[in-house]
């Protein structure tokens, strides 16, 4: 019986713990998107790309323009045109 509460204590751990790891990657795309859009015109639908950017590369170039050679594959996403995705 004790080994069983155990298993269930480890798997709910672990479920858990991953739970807080997704939170947590979302609300670093979301922090640094909100720098990254912060002067934009289209400051929704940049905050719209940004994050899916930030989602699949897991990085946003530092500031408000440019700096792209930080993230190369922020950089080189492109969209349905050809023209970059990420702003």
């Amino acid at each position: 019986m004790k080994l069983v509460v155990a298993q269930l204590f480890t798997i709910f751990l672990l479920i858990t713990s991953s739970f807080f790891m997704l939170s947590s990657a979302d609300s670093s795309c979301g922090s640094k998107c909100n720098v990254r859009c912060s002067k934009a015109n289209a400051n929704e639908a940049c905050l719209k790309y940004c994050n899916i950017c930030c989602e699949k590369c897991n990085c946003v170039p530092s500031g408000t323009y440019g700096n792209k050679d930080e993230c190369p594959c922020y950089r080189d996403m492109t969209n349905s045109k050809g023209g970059s995705k990420c702003p």
